[in-house]
């Protein structure tokens, strides 16, 4: 067997496992079932779960629990109710989502959004304080400027 025809099977068993990857991301929302997604890869179940952990470092629900949890991130900093942003993201119990939530970020999903809400009205009330001071020393007449978390 030539190099070119041993390379070949294992772009097209990579482009499977991409593909479901990109099908977890468009449809993270969703109650994806684990053999749906393989059945659409073409492979068995377990076989599955080995190649996209193999390739992603983590199983295809934990690699689902990470993206919908990104996701919320993103929605609560847009000041989206914790109870919308859990049922918009795919979780059908709250008390779930904030289990899991915590669990990945440290804190809970009401703690980050008011840790975000906050850090808004700090920026509305000293927008100089966010300025970077690299940006500033070159930009601005402001010397001492930097991120507010150095400030503090």
């Amino acid at each position: 067997m030539s190099k070119e025809n041993e390379i070949y099977p294992k772009v097209y068993l990579y482009r499977r496992i991409v593909q479901a990857k990109l099908y977890i991301d468009i449809n993270y929302e969703d109650n994806i079932e684990l053999d749906n997604i393989a059945e659409e890869a073409y492979f068995s179940k377990f076989h599955f779960i080995r190649m996209f952990k193999k390739i992603y470092g983590k199983t295809p629900y934990q690699y689902l629990m990470h993206t919908r949890i990104e996701k919320a991130k993103q929605l609560l900093q847009k000041n989206t109710t914790v109870t919308n942003v859990c049922f918009s993201v795919g979780f059908e119990s709250l008390s779930s989502f904030s289990g899991l939530f915590k669990r990945i970020v440290g804190i809970s999903p009401s703690a980050y959004l008011l840790q975000h809400q906050r850090i808004k009205t700090r920026i509305r009330e000293q927008p100089l304080n966010f300025i970077p001071g690299c940006f500033a020393d070159k930009n601005t007449s402001v010397k001492k400027s930097n991120f507010e978390e150095a400030a503090e």
